[in-house]
């Protein structure tokens, strides 16, 4: 099932998303709709009756997480291409919610910074409030999954030697378009556009740690809370965005992530 955030005039609401493609821009509009829901979208989902053709709303980040927890270097390649050596736990990183936006929201590079990468990755949600849950145990308490762009001012995380500056500017964490609730996470691929041009390729079989033992060990540092998200680490191949650029990031089972770059106004 795939449940959206989305706004339609003044009024916000989470729907189901009926008859649409892998992304928005593909969706045939005349199929393509979205069926509100009664309730927030983790537990039991009630649809409504009405609908909306999917062309009339407007898609906003899927959730508005108390907190984004980010895996550094989770990916081998990744690792090696910083010249940085395998972590041997999960390398935890937070982004504040602050820095959350959503589809084809714009990515603002700020003038503190001189380069500023994307980084394509899968999001997971949380779905139950939890704490100390078992890699087992772990798919119970997700809502689901929805693709994210750990935005990043390289030069900033160089030379602070800590994270939250150079993660934590106001846009550096898109989400969207949606959030899927039936996926296999083990092995799905994973691609990173800019101006259509590839630039990321992986799956997420190549996660050093999954998404069960990601969950497990977030949860036994700090209680997770419906709408949490957790970053699972990008793949080699991170480069700059410049001004007017278009970042798209795709995961098959999802769909596409899709935002402009323009400089700080």
């Amino acid at each position: 099932m795939r449940i959206a955030r989305f706004s339609i005039g003044s009024t916000v609401a989470y729907g189901i998303v009926e008859g649409a493609g892998p992304d928005v821009v593909s969706s045939d509009p005349n199929e393509a709709k979205i069926r509100p829901i009664k309730s927030m979208p983790f537990g039991d989902v009630e649809p409504t009756e009405s609908t909306f053709p999917l062309s009339t709303v407007t898609l906003l980040a899927p959730v508005l997480p108390s907190k984004v927890v980010g895996i550094g270097k989770n990916y081998a390649d990744h690792a090696r291409e910083l010249d940085a050596p395998l972590p041997d736990e999960p390398l935890m990183f937070l982004k504040p919610n602050s820095a959350v936006i959503g589809p084809m929201d714009t990515i603002r590079l700020p003038e503190q910074s001189e380069r500023v990468d994307f980084e394509g990755e899968l999001a997971v949600v949380i779905g139950t409030m939890c704490r100390h849950i078992d890699p087992e145990d772990a798919h119970r308490v997700i809502g689901g999954y929805t693709c994210a762009n750990d935005v990043t001012a390289r030069d900033l995380q160089v030379a602070d030697g800590q994270w939250a500056r150079a993660k934590g500017f106001d846009s550096f964490c898109p989400l969207g378009p949606w959030l899927e609730t039936s996926l296999d996470a083990a092995d799905q691929s994973l691609t990173t556009t800019v101006n259509g041009a590839e630039k990321q390729s992986a799956s997420t079989a190549e996660l050093l740690f999954g998404v069960p033992e990601l969950v497990s060990y977030v949860s036994s540092v700090m209680t997770l809370l419906p709408g949490d998200v957790i970053l699972t680490g990008t793949p080699a191949g991170i480069g700059p965005l410049r001004d007017e650029d278009q970042v798209s990031v795709s995961i098959s089972g999802i769909g596409t992530l899709t935002n402009e770059v323009m400089l700080s106004e």
